[in-house]
Parts: structure tokens; sequence; C-alpha cells
């Protein structure tokens, strides 16, 4: 069973004692209070699917202190199924990573119907879900206790790239992002592996690592690990790439290559790919790819592809780089800063 990574709320009798709409003034229930926290505290988000009106909804969260802690809030008339709908494209995560929390059997019967991926629960459930395994994540890093945080800034970006007058390159200009590239600390190991659980669409082999696994990587003499941060006028996305690097006599062999999914839109994948290929051939060195297919990962092939990679053989698994050839042009719309130490 997949580890829930949003729970969705309904807000009437669920999370508070009353209908707000109807003019009530409910107290949410400290059941549901422990549990906003204890889960946030181990980076599963919350949102909300309610009936009612939206600005009084949300001014009746805002009164007790618990507007930030919801990542996306759709409140209206529709079904239920279509609101979860709008969240995980949102969020850009899974419906089969959602849980569902509402007091009216029929809501839940028309999600599970409708979306049967979705883990429904019964609001008298709600003090139980610290408790139960789908709602404990195999890791909880520094990282992942700040996702709320993250997705809160990526909603003010997206709120500010609707109001953007210009076109899709120049607001991306405007972010003032900046990616740093620097060799993987012990304190990095669990972030890092974290990435490699979550992320299946941006990386290129579908490998898993481990901290002990990382840790040996970094002691090889053979072996470079880095890792991406990437921060914007909004705030810090976090460390967001992991880049597995072999020396090989003349090559230099990406071993592994992946990317978070929410710095999909912002092009970070193929920047680091240039980076990467760049500082390699300044080196004196050729660049070369691992590829490992996977159900989720053609879009690195691609990736990999328009950076300048081809084939080494028929049906070959690995790719290499002609170094006579130019190099990736350098980004316009991301300052690079390479902190590891020559």
């Amino acid at each position: 069973m997949k580890t829930v990574k949003c729970l969705v709320w309904d807000l009437d009798d669920t999370l508070w004692d009353g209908v707000v709409l109807e003019g009530d003034r409910p107290r949410p229930f400290p059941a549901a209070i422990e549990a906003l926290h204890a889960l946030d505290r181990r980076g599963i988000l919350h949102a909300v699917a309610g009936r009612g009106e939206l600005a009084r909804a949300t001014g009746h969260l805002a009164e007790h202190g618990l507007a930030e802690l919801f990542c996306a809030v759709e409140v209206g008339w529709g079904e239920k199924s279509a609101s979860i709908r709008r969240i995980a494209a949102e969020l850009n995560i899974g419906l089969d990573t959602i849980a569902f929390a509402d007091n009216d059997p029929a809501e839940r019967a028309e999600v599970a119907a409708a979306l049967p991926m979705v883990r429904c629960y019964p609001a008298e459930r709600v003090g139980e879900f610290a408790g139960l395994a789908e709602f404990r994540p195999e890791l909880v890093t520094a990282e992942s206790r700040r996702r709320r945080h993250r997705y809160l800034a990526e909603r003010d970006r997206t709120a500010a790239e609707r109001a953007f007058p210009g076109s899709p390159p120049e607001f991306l200009a405007s972010l003032g992002l900046t990616m740093t590239v620097r060799a993987a600390a012990e304190a990095d190991f669990d972030r890092a592996h974290e990435l490699t659980l979550r992320t299946h669409q941006l990386n290129t082999t579908g490998r898993t690592l481990d901290a002990a696994q990382l840790r040996a990587l970094c002691e090889s003499p053979e072996h470079e690990v880095l890792v991406a941060d990437v921060t914007d006028r909004f705030g810090a996305h976090g460390t967001v790439g992991l880049a597995v690097l072999r020396h090989d006599g003349p090559d230099v062999v990406l071993e592994l290559l992946l990317t978070s999914c929410r710095v999909l839109n912002r092009g970070i994948g193929t920047v680091l790919l240039g980076h990467l290929v760049r500082d390699v051939l300044a080196r004196g060195r050729r660049p070369v790819a691992r590829f490992v297919p996977t159900a989720a990962n053609r879009i690195m092939l691609v990736t990999l592809r328009f950076a300048g990679f081809e084939p080494a053989g028929p049906g070959e698994q690995v790719l290499v780089f002609d170094p006579r050839r130019p190099p990736p042009p350098r980004p316009a719309h991301v300052r690079i800063v390479d902190g590891r130490s020559r």
C-alpha cells in the first residue's frame, strides 16, 4: 500500500462540529487538530474538498489559525470526486496517494465509485490517522517536514504566473532562479534517499539508494555524489536534484540523474544535465550516461537525447556525448553556482 501524500478533508461535521454556512461558529475537533499537525510534521499534505461558500470556509479556517495548513482548497457544490481530481492536479501527485475524510457516507461512496484508488475514511476515524501504517512515511526528513511550505510557495508562484503580463520565458526569467550544485554530505543522505524513492518520471535508471549506499559512493575515489538546491524570489525549493558520477579512464559516466517532479516546469533537470556535461568537457573528458528504461521515465531519455547524448550501439543502455560537438548552451533563466571544492 502506498503511503498517503495528501489527506483531503471535508469541513462541516468533519473538521469541526457544525455548518458554517448556516451561521454556526464551530470550533475544530481536538482530534482533528492533532491529526493535522501530526501528519504535517511527517510531510503529509492537507487539502479541503468541502460544501459551501469558499470565502466563508477559508475565513473560518483562518479564524482558527488553520488556513496555512492546507495546500489546496476546493469548496463549492460539485461532486467531491471532481474536487479531488483538481487537488491532485494542482499538487502534481497521484490519485492513489490521496486519502479522503468525510462524515457523510454518500459523499464517501461517490468518491469511492468515481476514484476507487482514493482511500476513504469516516470522520470518526480522524483520531486514528497518526497511528495507521498508510500515514507513516518510510522516511521523515527535514526536507519533508517543510513540504507544506514548499507547496504554499508554489501556490504563490502559480498565482504570480497567472497575473504576469509577459510570456512564459519572461516569467521564468523574472523568478531569479539559482541552482547550487555541491558534493553530497552526511546531512544530505536521507533527503537523497527520499528523492530516489519518490522520483519515478525524472530518474534516468529508476535506481534507489539508501543512506549506506550513498555514504559508500561518497567515500569511493571513483565516484562523485552531487546534490542540487534551488531557490527563487518566492523562497527555497530545497534539494531537488541528485547525480552520481563515476570516473572511468577518459570518461565520466553519469550513473544516475534525477530531479524532483515539482521543478519539472522550471527545466531544472535539463539545466543540471547541461551543467554536468559542460563541466566534464571542461576537464577534457567524455560525458557518458546510463539509461535504464522503466514504466515512467521515458522523459529522461528524451532529455538526454536533446542534450546531445547518442546511444553507444543498437539496443544499448549507454549513451555518449561526442566531445567534438558544442556543449549544451548555458540557461538564461537560471544562475548556476558550483559549490564543489576543486
